[in-house]
């Protein structure tokens, strides 16, 4: 029994909460919307694994890496975590990309002057 890949997987759900926090792309633009689009992600593809288990398409394999904690039958702690980040690094890519493709080209009219603005006595 180990937690390795528990505590893998928890520093990459640490990683992308940094990258949405400096971003402002999922939690930290809408947070409301992100714990609903997140819990139905979850909850749609652990349904998914409970029907692969029942029809025997899904198997907990053993791994020395992980807890050997279950929470239902077949379904291992690691799973809930793993599609929690799935889910959230789907939200962050997606976001992320839109926000890429958004941004005006350089050089483009639609980019803000940056040239500084002089104001004093007309001239």
């Amino acid at each position: 029994m180990s937690i390795v890949y528990l505590a893998c997987l928890l520093v990459a759900l640490g990683a992308m909460v940094l990258l949405d926090a400096r971003f402002r792309l999922v939690f930290w633009r809408d947070a409301r919307r992100a714990t609903i689009v997140l819990a139905l992600g979850l909850v749609f593809f652990l349904a998914w694994d409970v029907a692969g288990i029942a029809l025997g398409v899904f198997a907990r394999g053993g791994s020395r890496f992980m807890t050997g904690i279950v929470v239902a039958p077949e379904l291992p702690l690691e799973e809930v975590f793993f599609l929690l980040l799935l889910c959230y690094l789907t939200l962050v890519l997606i976001f992320g990309v839109r926000r890429l493709l958004d941004r005006p080209a350089p050089g483009s009219t639609d980019a803000v002057d940056a040239s500084p603005v002089r104001r004093g006595s007309g001239g």
